[in-house]
Formats: C-alpha cells, sequence, structure tokens
C-alpha cells in the first residue's frame, strides 16, 4: 500500500491546526465582539421579566468558566422576592452564570438564553400563612406586552445547574419547612415548550424535613434520580419517575403539585416497598444512626405516604393525609445481648382527613416482639382527639433488663419485671364525664431506673395497681394502687391510694416519706426543666368531695404534716422559679393550715399564716376550686417580675435557625383559685413606680384579681384605691379601678409615675398642688401598657396652687395675642373635669383668672397628642369682652387662631372585648 506523501501529512496538520486555532481565537474574540450587546440585552430582558430588584457586582462574558457554553457570568448576585417580601432575598449567590446560544448569537443577531448555571447560592423561598409566595418574580408573556418589547432577548432553557447551595422552603400556610444544604442538581429537558420534561439528578448532603414545628428528617443524605412533567401554562407539575434515597433507605415518589391561584393542589404518593429494616433506621435523626453501629437490625419494612387535595388557606380547605407501615420478621440485638428482641411484627396505618386533628384515626392493628420467652403483644385504635375513641387491648410479662440490653437503651438503666393486662374501649370525653370502659391491671416488681443524668437509682420500686370502669363513665372509675413503694438514697417512701368515683371523688390515701426532690429531679433531667428542694411527709387523706365541699367535716379523715424547704419550683405562668424557703402545712379535715410559710419570687418575698381548704378535691380533679384565707405580708414586692414572657419566632433570611425574640405578657390569675388575703407591703415596685405602705384586702377568685379598701403612699401623698384587674390572655389583660389623691406635687407625678406622664405630657415643667379623683378602665397589652383606644374613664383634677410654666399651648396663645400674662400662668382651685373615650380625653369649660384675663377652657385632646381646644380670653376688668381662639394642631406644635368655629378629633374604637366600669360615677374612697 502506498503511503501518503509528506506533503499531504503536513496539509492536514496545518488545517487542522487553523481551524483549532480560529476556534480558540473565535472563543477568545466573540466575548470581545459581542460584549456589550449581550450584557445590554440580557439586562433588558431581565427588566422585562423579573418583577424583583436584581443587583449584581459586575458581569463577565467567557466561553471558559461553563465550558464549552459561552456564558455571561453576574457575581455577587442577589434577586429580592416578590410581594409581600419586596426587602427579602429570593436569591444570592456569588455568581449566576447564563449560557447563551451561539446560533442565535450569529445568524439571528439575537440573544437566546439556553442555560442557567447557579454556584454558592442561598435560595431562601418563603410563603406566609395567606399563601402569599416571595417567588413570583418571573412576569409572564401577557405582562411583558404591556412593557417595552424592544429587544430580542428570550429564554429557551435546556439546562439548569445548581451546585453547592442552600435551600430553605419556609411556607407558613402548610407548616412545611425545607432545609438543604450542600444542594447539587442537574435539571435537563426542553424548558422552553409551554409542555415538557425534565430529567433530575440532585444530591444533598444535609437534608431537614419539618412540619408543623416538629422534624422529621435532621442531616439525612439524599440523592434522587427524577422526571417531571412540567405545564408552564397551568404551573403544574406531574412526578412521572422519581426515585429517591434518603442516606440508604430507597423511596418511590409520584404524583402532582398544582399551583392554583389561591393555593395548591397536591396528589403525592410515596412508598418504600419490600426494604430492609436496617435501611430505614439510617433515615432517622443522627441518634439513631449512631446506635445502629453497634446494633444487629434484620427483618422487612414498608412504608407509604399520601398527601392527596388542594389547600386554600382562605376557605380553610385542606389536603388528606395517611401514613402506614408495616414490619416483618424484625431482629433487633444491641452488642452482645445475651437475648434479642425477636419477631418484631407491626402494622400501624393513621389517616388525618382535611389535616383536621378532630377526625384523626390511628389504627394498630397489632404490634408484638418477644425477649426471649418474655412478650409484648398489643392491639390499638384510636379515633377523634379531644374526645377520641379508643380501643386498646394490652398485654405483656417481660424482665424490663433484657430488652434494655438488646434494645441498647442509651442513657438509661432499667430493671424488673413489669406484667400489664389492659383492656379499654368507649369513648374519652371528660367534660361530660365519659371514659372507656377498661379493666386494668398492672404489676411492676423490683423496679431500677438508673439515668446518666444522676449516680444513684431509684430502686425497689414495688407497684401493684389496678383500674376498673365497667359503665364507661367517670363515677364508676375506680383505682387502686395498693402498695407503691420505692426507695432513693437510701430512704423508703410509701403510698397507698384509693380512688373512686371521679365526679364526686371518694379517696382514701396514705403516704411516709422523705424526699430530695432535686435529686429524684435528676435522675429524669430534661433541659428547660428545673425542681429542687425537700417534702418530708406523713399524711393520711380519707373522704369524699360532696362531704367537703358541703360542710360535713366530721366525715373527713384528713390528718398528718407535710413539711417543705427550699422548694424550686416553676410554673407556665411564671417566669421566675418560686422559692418556698420554709413551710409546714398541717393537714386537719378540709383545711391545709399553713405555719409561717416563708416564700420568694426573685426579689419578692412573703411571709404567709392561714389555711387553704379544699386541697385535696383541688389535686385529685380538675373542677375543683382551691379555697383559702391568709394574712400576707411583705416587705418588697416586684410586681414586673411576675409578668410572663412569650416566644416569639423570626427566621432569619440567610440561616435555617429560628432566632427566639422574647415579649413581656400580663400577670395571668388562676381561674380555680378563690382566695383571700388580708396585705400588708412595705415596699411595692410596679414598672418603676414605687409604692409604700400598702394595706388592703386582696381577693383572687374566678381569674380576677380584686383589691379593696387598700390604701398606700405614692409620690409623698397618701392614696386610695379600689382595682379589679382579670388576664384575657398571656398577652392582653384588664383592669378597673378608681383612684383618690390629695394634694400631691404634680412635677413629681410628671417624673416618677409613667401613665401619669403618658396621659399628661403637657405638665412637664408644670410645678404645684393638685389633686385627683379618677376612675379609669381599659385593656393592657403584653408589656402591662394601657392599649389607649380601650380606656373609659371620668374624674377630676383639682387644681390648688400650679404654675402652669412650658406649656407650649399657653406660650401659642400668648404669641397670637400679645399678652405676655398668659404665657406661663399660675392656676389657683380649679377643677378640671374630663372624659375618656376612643382615645380621645373630652375637657369640660372651665375658668380662672390670671393677672386681670379671665381665660376659659373647653375642648378636646387625643392621646397620641393632638389638639381641639375652645379658648375664650376675657379681657380686664371684668372678661365681659373677650377673644375668641381656637387652638389645634398637637401638643408640641399647637397652632393658633382667632375664631370659635373647629371640628372634632377622630375617634379610635377598640374592635376588641371592652370591660364594664366599677361604677357609673367616681366617688371619693
Amino acid at each position: 500500500m502506498k503511503k501518503p506523501s509528506k506533503s499531504i501529512i503536513v496539509r492536514i496538520l496545518k488545517i487542522t491546526g487553523i481551524t483549532f486555532g480560529s476556534i480558540i481565537l473565535l472563543m477568545f474574540l466573540m466575548p470581545i465582539l459581542f460584549p456589550g450587546k449581550i450584557a445590554e440585552e440580557v439586562k433588558a430582558f431581565a427588566n422585562k421579566k423579573l418583577n424583583g430588584e436584581l443587583d449584581f457586582k459586575e458581569a463577565n462574558l467567557s466561553f471558559f468558566n461553563h465550558f464549552p457554553s459561552l456564558t455571561l457570568t453576574l457575581t455577587d448576585f442577589s434577586l429580592k422576592g416578590s410581594a409581600p417580601y419586596q426587602k427579602e432575598t429570593l436569591v444570592s449567590a456569588n455568581e449566576v452564570a447564563f449560557g447563551i446560544d451561539l446560533g442565535s448569537l450569529i445568524f439571528d443577531k439575537s440573544v437566546t438564553i439556553d442555560k442557567i448555571y447557579v454556584s454558592n447560592a442561598l435560595i431562601n423561598v418563603k410563603v406566609n400563612a395567606k399563601g402569599e409566595a416571595n417567588y413570583n418574580v418571573y412576569i409572564s408573556e401577557e405582562e411583558t406586552t404591556k412593557k417595552d418589547t424592544t429587544g430580542n432577548t428570550s429564554l429557551r432553557l435546556d439546562k439548569i445547574a445548581i451546585e453547592d447551595s442552600h435551600l430553605v422552603y419556609n411556607d407558613q400556610s402548610t407548616k412545611i419547612l425545607i432545609d438543604a444544604n450542600g444542594f447539587n442538581y442537574i435539571g435537563n429537558g426542553d424548558l422552553d415548550q409551554a409542555i415538557f420534561d425534565i430529567y433530575t439528578e440532585a444530591e444533598i448532603e444535609d437534608f431537614d424535613f419539618a412540619y408543623d414545628g416538629q422534624q422529621y428528617l435532621k442531616n439525612k443524605k439524599v440523592k434522587a434520580d427524577l422526571i417531571t412533567k412540567i405545564n408552564t401554562n397551568s404551573l403544574a407539575f406531574v412526578f412521572q419517575q422519581n426515585n429517591l434515597k434518603i442516606n440508604k433507605l430507597p423511596v418511590e415518589f409520584n404524583g402532582k403539585f398544582d399551583f392554583l391561584s389561591n393555593g395548591y393542589d397536591m396528589d403525592f404518593n410515596i412508598k418504600s416497598e419490600d426494604s430492609k429494616l436496617n435501611d430505614f433506621f439510617t433515615a432517622l435523626p443522627p441518634a439513631y444512626v449512631t446506635w445502629l453501629d453497634k446494633t444487629k437490625v434484620k427483618g422487612s419494612t414498608d412504608l407509604s405516604f399520601t398527601l392527596k387535595g388542594k389547600y386554600i388557606a382562605s376557605k380553610n380547605q385542606k389536603p388528606d393525609v395517611a401514613f402506614n407501615m408495616k414490619i416483618r420478621d424484625g431482629l433487633i440485638e444491641y452488642k452482645d445481648a445475651p437475648f434479642p428482641v425477636s419477631n418484631i411484627f407491626l402494622n400501624f396505618d393513621t389517616k388525618l382527613p382535611s389535616l383536621d386533628t378532630e377526625k384523626l384515626r390511628v389504627n394498630i392493628d397489632s404490634i408484638f416482639f418477644n425477649v426471649d420467652k418474655d412478650y409484648v403483644k398489643a392491639i390499638i385504635k384510636s379515633e377523634g382527639l379531644s374526645t377520641p375513641n379508643i380501643s386498646a387491648r394490652i398485654n405483656s410479662k417481660i424482665d424490663l433488663a433484657q430488652m434494655d440490653k438488646a434494645l441498647g437503651l442509651q442513657n438509661m438503666d432499667l430493671r424488673g419485671v413489669l406484667n400489664m393486662d389492659i383492656k379499654s374501649n368507649g369513648v374519652y370525653d371528660q367534660k361530660n364525664g365519659k371514659i372507656p370502659v377498661t379493666n386494668g391491671k398492672i404489676n411492676f416488681k423490683n423496679g431500677y431506673v438508673k439515668t446518666d443524668y444522676y449516680p444513684n437509682p431509684i430502686q425497689n420500686i414495688n407497684v401493684v395497681a389496678t383500674v376498673l370502669d365497667q359503665k364507661g363513665s367517670l363515677d364508676d372509675l375506680k383505682i387502686n394502687i395498693t402498695p407503691a413503694s420505692f426507695e432513693f438514697e437510701g430512704k423508703p417512701i410509701f403510698v397507698n391510694a384509693k380512688l373512686q368515683n371521679f365526679e364526686n371523688i371518694k379517696y382514701d390515701i396514705k403516704a411516709k416519706g422523705e424526699l430530695d426532690l432535686g435529686k429524684i429531679y435528676k435522675v429524669f433531667s430534661q433541659k428547660g426543666l428545673d425542681l429542687e428542694g425537700y417534702v418530708n411527709a406523713d399524711v393520711a387523706f380519707k373522704g369524699a368531695q360532696d362531704d367537703a365541699m358541703n360542710g360535713r367535716y366530721d366525715k373527713l379523715q384528713n390528718s398528718g404534716t407535710l413539711k417543705l424547704r427550699n422548694i424550686k419550683t416553676t410554673s407556665e405562668y411564671l417566669p421566675k422559679p418560686f422559692v418556698i424557703k420554709d413551710g409546714t402545712f398541717v393537714f386537719n379535715q378540709d383545711k391545709m393550715n399553713f405555719n409561717d410559710f416563708i416564700a420568694t419570687y426573685g426579689q419578692s418575698d412573703f411571709k404567709m399564716n392561714g389555711y387553704l381548704q379544699n386541697v385535696i378535691d383541688f389535686v385529685l380533679t380538675n373542677k375543683a376550686i382551691l379555697k383559702g384565707n391568709f394574712q400576707l405580708h411583705s416587705d418588697y414586692i416586684n410586681v414586673d417580675e411576675f409578668m410572663t414572657q412569650t416566644k416569639a419566632t423570626t427566621v432569619s433570611d440567610t440561616i435555617k435557625t429560628a432566632e427566639p425574640t422574647v415579649a413581656s405578657g400580663v400577670v395571668v390569675i388562676p381561674s380555680n383559685f378563690d382566695l383571700q388575703f388580708n396585705a400588708t407591703a412595705n415596699k411595692i415596685n410596679l414598672d418603676g413606680l414605687a409604692i409604700d405602705n400598702l394595706k388592703g384586702n386582696m381577693k383572687i377568685n374566678q381569674g380576677q384579681l380584686e383589691l379593696k379598701q387598700s390604701g398606700f403612699d405614692l409620690i409623698g401623698s397618701n392614696v386610695k384605691m379600689d382595682l379589679v384587674y382579670g388576664s384575657q390572655s398571656t398577652e392582653k389583660a384588664f383592669f378597673d379601678f378608681k383612684i383618690l389623691a390629695k394634694e400631691f406635687d404634680i412635677k413629681r407625678a410628671y417624673n416618677e409615675v409613667k401613665m401619669f406622664r403618658e396621659m399628661a405630657t403637657a405638665a412637664e415643667s408644670a410645678e404645684g398642688i393638685v389633686s385627683l379623683d379618677y376612675k379609669v378602665a381599659g385593656i393592657l397589652d403584653a408589656n402591662m401598657a394601657p392599649i389607649y383606644p380601650s380606656l373609659t374613664g371620668k374624674g377630676t383634677l383639682s387644681v390648688k396652687k400650679v404654675k402652669m410654666k412650658g406649656f407650649k399651648m399657653f406660650g401659642a396663645v400668648s404669641k397670637k395675642t400679645g399678652k405676655d400674662a398668659i404665657k406661663n400662668p399660675d392656676v389657683t382651685q380649679v377643677d378640671i373635669k374630663t372624659t375618656i373615650k376612643n382615645n380621645i380625653i373630652n375637657i369640660e369649660r372651665f375658668k380662672f383668672k390670671v393677672a386681670g384675663f379671665r381665660p376659659r377652657i373647653e375642648g378636646q385632646t387625643s392621646f397620641d397628642g393632638k389638639l381641639n381646644i375652645k379658648m375664650r380670653l376675657g379681657l380686664p376688668p371684668f372678661g365681659i369682652i373677650g377673644i375668641p381662639i381656637k387652638v389645634t394642631g398637637t401638643q408640641d406644635e399647637p397652632k393658633v387662631k382667632l375664631g370659635k368655629q373647629t371640628e372634632d378629633l377622630q375617634e379610635t374604637e377598640y374592635e376588641g372585648e371592652v370591660p364594664q366600669p366599677i361604677s357609673a360615677e367616681p366617688k371619693p374612697l
């Protein structure tokens, strides 16, 4: 065969080299030849197509950023969201690149974007409770036709690539929170078509999923291979073929998702069939994955989850949710346990129609497992939540020590033999006195509980208990605990209890022993909870609720003592712990007597003597009212410390972590108290207000606090006051009080009393002596501050001798009329009567004398400082001739004009519930 000549080979190499060199040269020249056109076209396209604020540092055109595509790369890219999130970031990225179609650029002289590359981005998707989202930034074709249509840029995507990014999807309307870190995504398809298929490959290094504040997946690795049909005309997604892997658990996913004008239409089906039980545990939270490294797990499982229906928040329309799980031939064996938990069998099915918890159905039609020859088996069915219909059958004979070793329970050591035989069937409706027909027996022998939180165990636990109710009613319920005992720190505790008829409870309880609450609580320590102190009990209670309620105390047999020392406890109503330093309770029939009961709360101190009544019923039932009568004394009470705290949650734009912000809350009065106090207090602090020498009768009843015939010293004056206070929620309260304060210094009142300062802002520079006889009622907000439109009131401010120094209104009138005498007038023996309603203070007509002039004033002022004052300036010597003046504007900038006609200030009505005043007319106390 004839070899090719050397010249031909050289010619081929030259042509190849020139062609390759031309391509390389073209790749360098293209960005130089077209930079302005491409950048301008893309910017014009963004302005037409995006309804959101777009910003970037610089734009670079290159073949080499995403070779071989010609891309326009925007660095330090950010895009704000659509309404109502216009000021919050939707996407921020180190760079966003737009791939340019070369054919359209060279031959059609137009710019077609066919690829989008996003790297190191935060994609922050938000939807509020109304279903309004921040991602609606792309303007449809119909809308763009209304704008300037010059330019030849179009969007015909066939590829979207996202790498090493952070996706947060926070939907308050569906209560779904998704957080995906290390998010990598490649999507290919004819994205420029109205209906197209997109082929997706995605990997997520760290995936979290939460619903309604409850986290279901955390720190999971996810792989996805998906085919999704998208209809851009109707914004509909059809998930055709979707294979997921959550850690090792394979999951199939199909369904559809349609965006509606006011919500969503969903039909999701997620399932994992005939999967390994071991793979299921890898998809659980990290704590279980660590446990799995030391545990042998066998068996198979089937899982399915469906979400179907429309979610339209405005119509309260919600989808149906269902979950099913089956386990067959399961086995769990931790390390070298002598026996595994074997023969695990589970059928679990739950449905939640329309996301309505009252329709919740849970069906565990069987659960079973063995530990050697011991067993636990149960069938539990429930329908509803507030008044569930329950059917349960639980039977066990289990050595907890063997089960503990087989399961590898973390942070806990359990021992003892637990035998249970419980049957229960019927409706639980406490309000109507119904409970399921129940026959239950529990026998726990030689029990032992030890946790990592405390070095010593609770041991020698022995409980024999029976629960019997043959009629399905509270009046037939019988609970016997005979006996119950345990030992802690070498000290035994014994309890025997017989309880029956929970509609009219009969009780027979005996308890004896000493307990260190702080130490025993550490055995079951939980973050955020705290309990400390010592209890020494030797008590016996026997009687019936109706005997106590009807005064048949001779039939009660309640006796014994309960000694408390350094008890530190918390309540949902109080932000600080309540500490009982020392107290002895002596039980005698229906009363629990307090003997020198000493307690503290924050800076506040209390000493009480007296008694509580109906204590046993109050503890055993939720219908009883706790009654009591006390002599209460305190050297100092700081009321501010009793205010509850309510947490609001805000989500950062850049991270998923919820950051709590704390707002104050009102003082909440429990509704099941009927307590009376003859109270004295040396000093009280209330929102910076210093009150001395308080004496009064206080009553707490039906969620309200009443203070009657009380007296105290305030700003150098003796004050008498009646008060009614009650909470409407943890964030709102109502008050109604009458006050009589004689001859107090108005300057001190302005400086030291916040409410006086806010209601009489113009008195900043006034000096002198006044008296107040007033009543006012209204609503307090979460900071215990008055909501001014809610206030109603009436009363009299009596001026004995006051120099109205610095009042801008009088200064403006003086300047307008040229009468210097009324710039800083001295006012003597004047009664100023006012009424309060709808954010307005109405001032009845009053007059006074100053330097021969006789001013007469009436009108309105509002709590936001607006003025509508009518004044007549009577001229010397007798005021027969007067100048009509009207004052409008604000207290800071009053506007003075001659004339009589004015317009009433606009009222602001309070839309919430407003309490009735204590009395129709204010009267001296």
